[in-house]
């Protein structure tokens, strides 16, 4: 995108009809590192590549915000407007239990996000919101929902879909097989996630539990939105005696190491990466057949 006469304030129309400023905001959704949704039947699964400001020096990026125990989002773009909203988002939800002593709705709470989001486009004195939200949440009526929010104001509910840098690549594999998603298991939908943000990693980026983040929540369990976020400690003992130095920690602090889901980021990731590993089947020969 290049400068013109009609993008220096956010009130200002185009003859195309079109709100430069707006337009911008969206690309900076495109620039920060990809983050997938993907939904079946049970569960809602989000899945984050992490960005380090300096690989080496400093520690990777939260991509996850748990807003309340049954809403989660994952985001791209700028983390210091996502604070913002997650704190808004946070908000509203207190106030509706305060209120009518029952968790928000999501699709409720996200309409509350995207009215925000479309007052910064009407006018002069702020800018709209450069980041992009995927929000997973639940309810007894409606089950596991996966919404998309953007700095325009739209909002919409997905079976499957990615935002951030790369993220067509990732979207062209949710298109090919969003219809295994309703009835797939959660570690197979874990997997399906995985693949669809391994297609937005470059030729040197290899998905690990240190630069992924994934949150899952759903009609079973379980049932509370919880992230594995990869903290680094020494000498952790998993479940089955090995020690390794990839923990992962709930928002509000470690769960029991005995939970066999504490394994399920790894197992994933050991399955995608031996899957990559395979040779195709015509490149195999009649002796290995």
């Amino acid at each position: 995108m290049f400068r013109n006469h009609y993008d220096t304030d956010v009130t200002t129309w185009s003859p195309a009809g079109r709100l430069h400023q707006v337009e911008y905001a969206m690309e900076a959704v495109k620039q920060g590192s990809a983050t997938v949704g993907v939904k079946s039947n049970n569960h809602v699964v989000l899945v984050s590549l992490k960005r380090a400001l300096h690989s080496e020096l400093s520690s990777y990026q939260n991509k996850l915000f748990k807003i309340d125990e049954h809403i989660g989002i994952s985001i791209a773009g700028l983390t210091a407007d996502a604070r913002v909203l997650s704190k808004f988002m946070r908000t509203q939800c207190l106030n509706h239990r305060f209120v009518f002593e029952s968790p928000i709705m999501p699709s409720r709470l996200v309409g509350k996000v995207a009215d925000k989001s479309q007052k910064g486009t009407q006018g002069g004195s702020k800018r709209p919101f450069g980041v992009g939200l995927l929000v997973s949440g639940f309810s007894r009526e409606k089950g596991p929902q996966l919404f998309l929010t953007d700095p325009s104001g739209s909002y919409y509910e997905y079976k499957g879909i990615a935002i951030g840098a790369r993220s067509q690549a990732a979207r062209t594999y949710i298109e090919k097989n969003f219809e295994q998603f309703p009835d797939a298991s959660l570690e197979d939908l874990v997997l399906h996630a995985l693949r669809a943000l391994n297609a937005t990693t470059g030729e040197n980026v290899e998905l690990t539990e240190e630069n992924t983040s994934i949150s899952i929540i759903g009609t079973a369990e379980p049932t509370n939105f919880f992230a594995y976020q990869g903290e680094q400690k020494e000498n952790v003992l998993y479940v089955d005696g090995i020690p390794r130095t990839g923990a992962y920690t709930l928002y509000d602090g470690e769960f029991d190491l005995n939970d066999p889901r504490y394994l399920m980021l790894e197992r994933a990731l050991q399955r995608l990466h031996k899957a990559d590993e395979a040779p195709p089947q015509d490149q195999m020969t009649d002796a290995e057949a």
